[in-house]
């Protein structure tokens, strides 16, 4: 579900069974300039960038950067130019050679590998997209969506059958035959995703993919993007230097600035617990409603019945709820519809034995959301109906419902984001703790 600035997700992490994250960056620096291990003289101790390049001709690209990324995770590192964003995703997979520091992907230490093994490891495990979308304008779109196969060695009738499966996951079935010429920034842009996801690997690394389409492609393709992330989970870390995209777009938000980390956590976290005056700066204009979620106000569902139970069973349960309707699920608690105490009695009187044999009673285009939705498209679906709304899962479970009453209070706790940044930075700590990072 799309929202007129971004729609908010939510992120369950994904521990590596050893009990370690897919990508961990550890406290690693880039300094350019000669001579770069000068900087870490204990005599220059405490000094800021300006005065290593001034007085010593070495820029700081990166500085004690950490973090973490679980697999199937949107991780975006977002900053203004010169923040350090792009150097770092680069040092991610050695295009630029970290000055210090370890990266280890998957249990391996990509800092420690040969020559060799990096490259490989890249054809293996990682694909790239850039702004830039590197089409060769000789090709078509299928040899130039194909490449990546291609270089990997991949025969020519099984490349072209992977990759006409994601053009078409793209969107761009039919144009197999067409050019770079003949198509859009947007469908060249779709043509450089396809590239990286027929080869299929498990990392994504996106630096500024969208940031030199228009407007409403950009967001059309933000809305592509996490519609093939909620079907393929790939572990993706995206470069931006848009507030809204990463708002968007980010499972987690890691904000940079002059080569060091200023914040991470979800967009939550970030818009209404910034952690200092840059952070809270940068985000000062979000709408809250763009950027909170149902997840923040479900609740149980208090009333619950299933498709085999009867009529008389539903009035009892929802007797017991104190309210005036019940949720309609299966076995397997997946969400049917809406069971309303008039309707309910309506059914007793008719006779009716089991609510599956008599679905006319029940109200089955009753709207429901994911937690993922955010307060813009709950508002006007909560100010519709005089009954909670339900929430589902990917799989359409039902997993919770908001009552009108929640979203009010949600929104008069958090009119005024937190600027008391000790505060905030310790409360973040301790919910990522709690989250078991």
């Amino acid at each position: 579900m799309a929202t007129d600035d971004y729609t908010a997700n939510t992120y369950s992490p994904h521990i590596e069974p050893d009990g370690q994250p897919f990508i961990q960056v550890n406290s690693v620096w880039k300094v350019f300039g000669r001579n770069p291990d000068r900087v870490f003289d204990p005599q220059y101790a405490g000094r800021d960038k300006p005065f290593f390049q001034s007085e010593l001709g070495n820029v700081i690209g990166l500085q004690d950067v950490s973090f973490e990324v679980d697999r199937g995770e949107t991780f975006v590192i977002m900053g203004l130019s010169g923040s350090g964003k792009s150097t770092m995703v680069r040092c991610l997979i050695r295009l630029i050679e970290p000055t210090t520091g370890q990266i280890i992907i998957d249990g391996r230490d990509i800092t420690g590998m040969s020559d060799k093994e990096l490259m490989e490891f890249r054809r293996a495990n990682i694909a790239m997209v850039f702004q830039h979308y590197g089409l060769q304008p000789h090709r078509n779109v299928l040899d130039n969506a194909s490449w990546g196969l291609e270089v990997q060695g991949v025969a020519k009738q099984e490349r072209y059958a992977r990759t006409k499966e994601v053009l078409d996951l793209v969107g761009l079935g039919g144009w197999e035959e067409a050019y770079p010429r003949q198509l859009s920034g947007g469908m060249q842009q779709r043509v450089g995703l396809a590239r990286a996801l027929a080869v299929d690997t498990d990392i994504l690394l996106m630096d500024e993919p969208f940031s030199g389409l228009d407007p409403l492609i950009r967001r059309q393709m933000q809305d592509e993007l996490l519609r093939l992330q909620n079907e393929l989970h790939k572990t993706i870390v995206f470069i931006t230097h848009d507030l809204n995209e990463a708002l968007n777009l980010g499972d987690r938000i890691a904000i940079m600035h002059d080569g060091q980390v200023a914040q991470i956590g979800s967009p939550e976290d970030i818009v209404l617990r910034p952690e200092d005056e840059y952070v809270g700066d940068f985000t000062q204009d979000v709408r809250l409603e763009s950027v909170l979620t149902a997840n923040k106000v479900m609740v149980t569902p208090k009333a619950t019945v299933m498709g085999h139970q009867g009529p008389r069973a539903a009035l009892h349960t929802i007797g017991n709820s104190d309210g005036d309707a019940a949720w309609v699920v299966d076995m397997r608690e997946h969400y049917i519809g809406m069971l309303t105490i008039t309707d309910a009695e309506r059914a007793l009187r008719a006779g009716v034995k089991r609510i599956d044999e008599a679905w006319e009673y029940v109200d089955r285009e009753y709207q429901a959301v994911s937690p993922s939705t955010t307060f813009d498209e709950l508002i006007p679906v909560a100010m519709s109906s005089n009954f909670p709304v339900p929430c589902c899962d990917e799989n359409n479970v039902l997993v919770g419902e908001v009552h009108r009453s929640a979203l009010a209070e949600a929104l008069a706790e958090t009119s005024t984001p937190n600027t008391d940044y000790e505060a905030n930075a310790a409360e973040n700590a301790t919910l990522s703790e709690e989250s078991g990072r």
